[in-house]
């Protein structure tokens, strides 16, 4: 059955444009997703929802073709088992587990190893099951956690982590190597489990978008926009059009700011100071004229439900107008610099390759996909408003390596510059926010934003009394960090902190 026809047996879900909602059998839930991804579809998220004594429903979010399919399937309090999407998504493995650790579900994949437990409850009391078995604490069993091992001679194994010096998340990098050659790397991560999906089911649904912005510090604007779709969708409120441009304008400043930290990161790790000393004095100048215009360097709280917390500020307009201007020209400067110095060039070509083959089977997105000959972006491929008029220019690479994703986010770095001075030209008059009602109780609603990083969604359902019934937030570092271990195989050791710098991708957002 083609992708559209899938569709077509959908139900149009609230929230971000061109989302449908499919319920399943275990037969046509394998079915569809199989179907699905051999249409090119990609796997964005997997979660479960508790329906109380009703059991549990299992959700997963596919686009393909038309825009995203989230295909439901109903768990009575019998059935523990929901089928093994990993055969048609890779991806989709690690969600599984960490699925399993949260909620119970079994899915019959071959990895039994926990992914966020460590030991932190106890494995008959899963925090998000319907029925919890046990009362909360008591004695954790400490998992068994059998790495996989490289046989043969001179195999020699480097554990890093997961304690990491200054303010690195913790994460455990296991590197088996011959001399300096990286045969295989392991991660396991999790240790920054923070409880945030119970969390949310404490909070009143019109105020948790702060939390929804604190998921992930470098994407507040991404996870607080998603967040508020969502809710929004399912409040039936459409915001002010000019409450969607400062969306759009916070959205592509937060992107400005990470592509010039990361830019200047990625220089200094190739042993070329030079580049972290002019972007970090580049995304100064950014923080600052943000703070001019909205009164925070970091947009924590600036996007809440109904649209902004403050209008921009006159005199940040003309701060941010002037500041990009200089960022334009000056970015083109350094980025030549990099470009024609040949230390740079020699630790950037070739390293840590990500075919577009790879990419596509691994389900690799955000920016580090667009290296890789995966030009998906949500603001051209599923745009809500303003991006509707925008036209966003997609950056494309096919090398796959450091350098194709450090020429990404200079492409990146200018076409939001580009859309900032755009956004600020066409600002629309009239008001930054409208009042939202507390919405029906058991409505679901999807948000979907491209951050910076790449796809964030987040699902929402609204409990009784203007409470969250369930709200499952989504990084794509979760397809990302897996296509990290096949990125370092074959380079040498000294190039993995290059490489995991090229792709930045976030412990906080992965581990909730």
């Amino acid at each position: 059955m083609p992708a559209t026809a899938w569709f077509a047996q959908g139900s149009t879900l609230p929230g971000a444009p061109g989302v449908k909602c499919l319920e399943t059998t275990s037969t046509t839930w394998l079915k569809a997703a199989q179907e699905l991804a051999t249409a090119g579809g990609r796997l964005l998220a997997l979660w479960a929802s508790h329906r109380g004594e009703a059991g549990d429903e299992v959700y997963a979010a596919i686009a393909a073709g038309p825009g995203v399919l989230v295909l439901s399937l109903p768990r009575s309090p019998s059935q523990r088992h929901y089928p093994n999407l990993s055969g048609s998504f890779p991806a989709a493995g690690r969600m599984q587990r960490a699925l399993r650790d949260l909620s119970g579900l079994e899915c019959g994949d071959w990895d039994k190893r926990p992914w966020l437990r460590h030991a932190a409850w106890q494995t008959r009391q899963p925090p998000l099951a319907a029925d919890p078995e046990l009362p909360w604490g008591g004695d954790a069993v400490i998992d068994d956690y059998p790495f996989i091992r490289v046989e043969g001679d001179g195999v020699h194994e480097i554990a890093v982590g997961p304690v990491h010096a200054g303010i690195i998340e913790p994460g455990h990098f296991r590197f088996s190597v011959v001399g300096e050659k990286v045969l295989r790397l392991e991660q396991r991560l999790g240790y920054v489990h923070k409880g945030i999906e119970q969390r949310f089911q404490s909070l009143p649904v019109l105020q948790a978008h702060r939390l929804a912005a604190r998921i992930s510090g470098d994407s507040a604007v991404a996870y607080s926009w998603a967040y508020c779709q969502a809710l929004e969708g399912i409040a039936g409120v459409t915001i002010p059009a000019r409450a969607a441009h400062l969306r759009a304008l916070a959205l592509e400043l937060e992107r400005i700011a990470n592509h010039c930290g990361d830019l200047g990161a990625l220089g200094n790790d190739a042993g070329f100071a030079f580049g972290l000393t002019q972007f970090s004095r580049l995304k100064e100048w950014v923080l600052r004229a943000t703070e001019l215009a909205f009164g925070q360097r970091y947009l924590f709280d600036l996007i809440e439900p109904g649209g902004t917390r403050v209008d921009i500020a006159a005199a940040g307009q003309a701060a941010l107008d002037h500041c990009l201007v200089q960022v334009v020209e000056q970015s083109a400067l350094v980025r030549r610099i990099y470009d024609d110095h040949a230390g740079v060039r020699d630790r950037f070509v070739g390293t840590g390759i990500v075919a577009p083959a790879l990419a596509a089977q691994l389900g690799l997105c955000g920016f580090a996909a667009r290296a890789s000959g995966q030009p998906f972006d949500l603001r051209v491929d599923l745009p809500c408003d303003p991006y509707t008029a925008l036209e966003v220019t997609i950056a494309q690479q096919a090398d796959g390596d450091v350098a194709a994703r450090v020429a990404i986010r200079f492409d990146e770095l200018l076409e939001s510059c580009r859309l900032v001075r755009l956004i600020l030209e066409r600002l629309p008059p009239g008001p930054h926010q409208l009042g939202v009602p507390e919405p029906a109780a058991g409505a679901l609603g999807i948000g979907l934003i491209e951050g910076w990083r790449g796809p964030v969604l987040v699902a929402l359902q609204a409990g009784r009394g203007g409470a969250v019934l369930r709200c499952h937030p989504h990084d794509s570092s979760w397809q990302n960090w897996p296509v990290l271990e096949h990125a370092v195989i074959g380079n040498i050791v000294p190039d993995f902190p290059l490489i995991n710098k090229s792709f930045n991708l976030s412990y906080s957002g992965h581990d909730l």
